[in-house]
């Protein structure tokens, strides 16, 4: 029997394949589709403290090989997420991880104390948010907002803290190390890169919001670079995530040193595309005859050909 178990944080995962935050709802819809049982993690769609409505529409455009969004996080707020949604999600052998997001630091404290009775397993905490107190910068854009927002989490939360990192920064490692120093527990990347597409037909912005998060399998080769320069900068372990279609696309990842990996875009495409990549894992361990997960893991070797 071929071990696919991986461990972040003390938590334990059956297998190294979970769902990207804002791609599967809070698992309910995908239900019907999907045995949630099977995989290692469901991540949630973006929870605050309080309902967000979300971007005026249009707010989801087609590109080439991918797509842009700008939802907004729309969401029903945290109250209404651990009264309605997470006691669907419990019913399940499945690790919850719930991905927290806010507009300032006190937003993210107030759901990380909120959610610290519930029975959760981790918690990832949505850095790509605009920052009100920093004139809507990003708080993943700057290393010490970074540290600064891990360390207040860290101090109150009663579960595993994985800071998610935006790609859209100069140098990712710089943001790495420090969400690392303010005590992450693990780090996942990459969220989505920013984007925009024009209608030339009707001379306007596809997307109310003028740009959006870039998402898909165009930007696999970026995110698996980001995953790799990543995971050789903290001894936490890391989440990767990024355009992942097949077993192949997280087999890169995980051979770049991610632990795990999220599936996110496809689930639009194909919903059982989780439990494919699960699968394609396993035939891919018995071919090459690894028997545990983790030997592959940082695994890229290099050599020329």
């Amino acid at each position: 029997m071929r071990n696919t178990k991986v461990t972040i944080a003390g938590v334990e995962l059956k297998n190294p394949v979970m769902t990207a935050s804002g791609t599967f709802g809070s698992g309910e819809e995908y239900s019907e589709f999907v045995d949630l049982n099977q995989l290692g993690a469901v991540v949630t769609k973006g929870v605050a403290n309080v309902p967000w409505a979300g971007n005026p529409t249009p707010r989801i455009a087609e590109t080439a090989s991918g797509m842009l969004n700008a939802i907004g996080l729309q969401n029903p707020g945290v109250d209404v997420f651990c009264k309605r949604d997470l006691p669907f999600l419990q019913q399940f052998d499945t690790r919850i991880i719930v991905n927290v997001c806010g507009h300032a630091p006190e937003e993210y404290l107030e759901v990380v104390e909120r959610l610290s009775e519930e029975k959760i397993d981790l918690m990832e905490i949505n850095i790509s948010c605009p920052n009100v107190n920093a004139g809507f910068l990003a708080f993943g854009q700057d290393a010490a907002n970074v540290e600064q927002l891990t360390a207040q989490i860290k101090r109150i939360a009663r579960h595993p803290v994985i800071m998610k990192l935006t790609p859209n920064v100069t140098d990712i490692t710089e943001i790495a190390k420090a969400a690392e120093a303010g005590g992450a527990d693990a780090i996942s990347l990459i969220n989505t890169l920013t984007g925009m597409k024009i209608d030339v037909n009707r001379r306007t912005f596809a997307l109310a919001n003028r740009t959006g998060g870039l998402s898909g399998p165009a930007i696999k080769p970026v995110a698996v670079r980001m995953v790799y320069q990543a995971a050789h900068a903290v001894k936490i372990p890391v989440i990767g995530m990024g355009g992942i279609a097949t077993a192949e696309d997280a087999l890169e990842f995980i051979l770049a040193g991610a632990t795990a990996v999220s599936v996110g875009t496809m689930n639009f495409r194909n919903p059982a595309g989780t439990l494919e990549i699960i699968r394609g894992i396993e035939a891919y361990m018995e071919r090459f005859g690894i028997q545990d997960i983790r030997e592959l893991i940082g695994g890229v070797r290099d050599t020329g050909y």
